[in-house]
């Protein structure tokens, strides 16, 4: 699954489907409308009590974006000759469970939000955007981020969106040197008389030889600032991850190293790997295992596994299943699913949901 294809089908920077809005008149500039449709069932056999968080029991219900993020945005490219391209992107995610904002930071376009220009030398955007921290994470996760049981479960309940919308950014990325490719970004944040609150940047080294991948990315980021959103994006935290991936044949195999550590509060490592089977040209089988650490307090982790099925009714709809079980002890509460639950209990938790997902 390459990177753009699972931000169509998993949420975060999406490929060019469908629609061509304009550009008739002029061959060279497009506006394109694209999206996905995501909803599923989730059973989870444990729940934590929203007041006390010991186990209220089991649960069954209609989510939201069971494996993929529900979105829609506009992408507009203009050929300025010479090889030089303008493009934008305004990205907004929604709720299936009830048409209201969902993983959009309960903004119209919270997920992406910029315009930029690229050329042979490189990609340069201003505004609204995800950060190579999180970009990096999506390329070496065995289940590309789904939201299910995957590292994104992890992500979210260590900092909430933080490093997923970065408000206030300006980014640059590299073009690819000898399999070599380096992504910054830098996010202006200040408040008064504080120009470093909420400010925030992160950058990215990848080697990919078409076979073997490897990625390291850092991501640093102050509280406060002028970015204040529903959903908390300005976590003071410091991330680093390291992996690698190897594909042969239709198997690919991948495994990460991820630290959180939040200030005056926890210092998580994540342990990650899997694998993807790309077992018929309709029907595609994965299964990670992530282990997480406090290293402030040993007592408190957690392991959190999930396997997963895709059967492709046609090249933009796909029918779903995962299964996944996570176990924390101490205070560690990792959950199973983005939605519906993001956060567990103590002891061992089950979990399955079934959906399908459609990509326009």
């Amino acid at each position: 699954m390459d990177q753009q294809r699972w931000f169509a089908a998993k949420g975060l920077v999406t490929s060019v489907f469908g629609l061509t809005l304009a550009g008739a008149a002029q061959a060279q500039s497009s506006v394109t409308l694209y999206g996905v449709v995501d909803a599923g069932l989730l059973f989870t056999n444990k729940s934590p009590n929203a007041s006390t968080g010991q186990n209220a029991g089991r649960q069954f219900a209609l989510i939201d974006s069971g494996d993929s993020v529900s979105e829609f945005g506009l992408l507009g490219v203009e050929d300025l000759g010479h090889g030089m391209k303008a493009e934008f992107k305004l990205e907004s995610g929604f709720s299936m469970a009830n048409g209201a904002f969902n993983d959009s930071n309960g903004n119209m376009f919270g997920r992406q939000a910029w315009v930029g220009l690229s050329n042979d030398l490189g990609e340069f955007k201003a505004g609204l955007q995800f950060s190579p921290f999180l970009l990096s994470l999506y390329e070496l996760d065995p289940r590309g981020l789904s939201q299910f049981g995957s590292g994104i479960v992890n992500y979210v309940n260590n900092v909430v969106a933080t490093g997923i919308f970065n408000a206030n950014a300006v980014s640059y990325t590299s073009p690819v040197i000898a399999g070599l490719q380096g992504s910054v970004m830098f996010a202006f944040g200040g408040a008064a008389g504080n120009f470093s609150a909420g400010r925030q940047y992160s950058a990215s080294l990848k080697y990919d030889n078409g076979s073997l991948t490897i990625n390291a990315s850092l991501y640093n980021g102050n509280a406060g600032g002028n970015a204040q959103t529903p959903v908390p994006t300005t976590q003071p935290f410091l991330g680093r991850m390291l992996g690698a991936a190897y594909k042969f044949g239709k198997v690919t195999v991948k495994a990460s190293f991820t630290s959180y550590k939040v200030a005056g509060s926890f210092n998580n490592n994540v342990y990650g790997g899997g694998v993807d089977y790309l077992l018929l040209p309709d029907l595609d089988l994965n299964g990670g295992v992530w282990v997480t650490s406090d290293r402030n307090q040993t007592t408190n982790h957690s392991v959190m596994g999930a396997v997963g099925v895709q059967y492709f009714l046609s090249k933009r709809t796909t029918l779903y299943g995962q299964v996944g079980v996570v176990n924390n002890h101490g205070a560690m509460n990792t959950g199973l699913s983005i939605n519906g639950a993001l956060n567990g209990v103590t002891g061992t938790t089950v979990g399955a949901n079934l959906g399908v997902r459609h990509v326009f």
